[in-house]
C-alpha cells in the first residue's frame, strides 16, 4: 500500500477527525506539545551548556545528567505523543510540508548525535566528570546538540507558516 493510503487512513480516524474539527482540541494539544518541547530543549540545553563549560561548572556531568535527563525523557514522550496527535489531524498535509520534513530529519540527526555521545565519549565520563576541561568530543557533541535542537524548534515553528 502506498504511504498516501496510510496517511489518509490515519486522518480518517475518529480521534484525528475530532482534533481537526474541534475548536479547542487542536490548540490545547498544541499548547501541551509546545510546553513539552520547551522542557525537552531546555533540559537538553542545561546538559549541553555544561558540556561546553558555559554553565553549571561546579557540578559533575553525571550528577547533572542524572537529575535532568529523566525529565527530558518524560517530556520527550509527551511531546512525541502530542505531536503524533497533531500530525494525525492532517497527516497528508503535514507529510508534504517541507518544514515538517526538515524537523523530522533534524530529530533523527539529534537522536544519532545523542547515541554517538552516550555510546562513545560518555562511557569515559568517570575520567572527566569534574575536570575543568571537558574532552573535545564531549564539547562537540554538546555543540552539535545545541545547534540541532535550536533548528528543531525553528523548523517546528515554521511548519504553521507553510
Amino acid at each position: 500500500m502506498p504511504l498516501s493510503y496510510w496517511l489518509t487512513s490515519l486522518e480518517s480516524t475518529s480521534f484525528a477527525t475530532a482534533i481537526r474539527e474541534s475548536t479547542w482540541l487542536f490548540p490545547t494539544i498544541e499548547s501541551v506539545h509546545v510546553l513539552c518541547i520547551v522542557l525537552v530543549v531546555g533540559s537538553i540545553m542545561v546538559v549541553d551548556l555544561r558540556l561546553l563549560n558555559l554553565a553549571s561548572r561546579a557540578r559533575a556531568v553525571t550528577e547533572l545528567t542524572a537529575e535532568v535527563l529523566p525529565w527530558t525523557w518524560i517530556a520527550f514522550v509527551c511531546a512525541a505523543a502530542t505531536g503524533g496527535l497533531l500530525f494525525s489531524s492532517s497527516a497528508v498535509k503535514y507529510a508534504q510540508n517541507t518544514p515538517f520534513r526538515i524537523k523530522m530529519v533534524l530529530l533523527l540527526i539529534a537522536a544519532i548525535n545523542m547515541a554517538i555521545f552516550h555510546l562513545g565519549i560518555y562511557r569515559t565520563v568517570h575520567h572527566w566528570d569534574r575536570a575543568p576541561r571537558i574532552p573535545f568530543r564531549a564539547r562537540l557533541g554538546g555543540a552539535v546538540s545545541l545547534v540541532l535542537w535550536v533548528a528543531v524548534v525553528a523548523s517546528g515553528r515554521w511548519i504553521g507558516f507553510v
